[in-house]
């Protein structure tokens, strides 16, 4: 389990593709901290297990199902990627639960600034926005996001500039794709009364 608040922006060093699956080296200093082979990185939102240690690189693989569902196999060597470490139980919550299960892709659509503050608005399919809710979380690359605004083709959340500073979300452009995890409770809720 994750916060959605991001610890650090790393660098991909390499991206070595196999025939459906990859495997990524990421240059990183403090999630690095304590970690150990076997520990669990959030990267862009994702999930992933550390399979090596190296100064300051770590290596996880990236399995076919993974290439399918998030934005990990559209990353070259010098792309910037969020990264937080596995939530502790004694740490504070500051963002929301996430799993680092991506339930699928947006699309940057627009971004506008609006005073301090940068929106991003984010379109997405249907069958991922039944699960967002206005003023409700959201994790998009890893990011835990309050939804200000959402419409039948999309939702808007709004950047304060530290989020801005500490992510790589305001180098997105339109057009550009970005994983999303919807709140957890709602996935839930439906499976259960789907019983």
């Amino acid at each position: 389990m994750f916060t959605g608040i991001v610890e650090e922006m790393g660098t991909v060093r390499e991206v070595r593709h196999g025939s459906k699956s990859s495997i990524l080296t990421i240059k990183a200093g403090t999630v690095l901290e304590g970690t150990r082979v076997g520990d669990s990185i959030a990267t862009n939102g994702v999930c992933l297990t550390v399979t090596s240690l190296a100064g300051e690189y770590f290596k996880a693989d990236v399995m076919a199902e993974t290439v399918r569902r998030t934005n990990l196999s559209e990353l070259r060597a010098g792309d910037r990627v969020n990264l937080e470490r596995a939530l502790r139980l004694q740490d504070r919550l500051g963002g929301h639960l996430v799993s680092g299960h991506i339930d699928g892709l947006g699309r940057v659509a627009r971004v506008s600034r609006e005073d301090n503050a940068t929106w991003v608005t984010i379109a997405a399919e249907p069958g991922l926005l039944r699960y967002v809710l206005e003023r409700g979380s959201i994790a998009v690359d890893g990011v835990s996001l309050t939804v200000a605004r959402l419409t039948s083709q999309g939702f808007s959340v709004s950047l304060i500039p530290h989020t801005g500073d500490e992510t790589i979300l305001l180098s997105k452009h339109p057009g550009d794709t970005v994983n999303l995890e919807c709140d957890l409770i709602g996935k839930y809720v439906e499976r259960l009364l789907g019983f």
